[in-house]
């Protein structure tokens, strides 16, 4: 059996699999706050656009894309909110947060 590179360990609920107990344990608060209001608008890993594809050289170079866990509004204040589950940054997540704040104006909202 393949071990999980971060040591995480897969869970479902509702028939969806995540790649982490802590993943899987906010999805299941989202949906409490969802039930109550406070959240509308639920998106499971929606996906940002970080950076553009381009060609240099004649070399294609693909966009570079950033999928957070979860995409929701706050029916309080109106405000986008956008967040991802982490137990450990990566050097790529930390580059990919920089690019999607930057691109977006959206504060990247971390789920320890």
């Amino acid at each position: 059996m393949k071990h999980a590179k971060y040591g995480n360990t897969k869970m479902a609920i509702d028939g969806i699999t995540f790649d982490s107990k802590a993943e899987a344990s906010r999805y299941a608060e989202l949906k409490i706050l969802e039930r109550a209001g406070q959240i509308t608008r639920l998106e499971l890993q929606p996906k940002f656009t970080v950076l553009d594809k381009y060609t240099i050289g004649g070399r294609k170079e693909r966009a570079v894309i950033y999928i957070p866990d979860f995409k929701y509004t706050d029916t309080k204040t109106g405000v986008e909110v956008v967040e991802d589950v982490k137990g450990f940054e990566t050097k790529d997540f930390k580059i990919k947060r920089k690019l999607f704040e930057s691109r977006y104006g959206i504060e990247l909202r971390l789920v320890k």
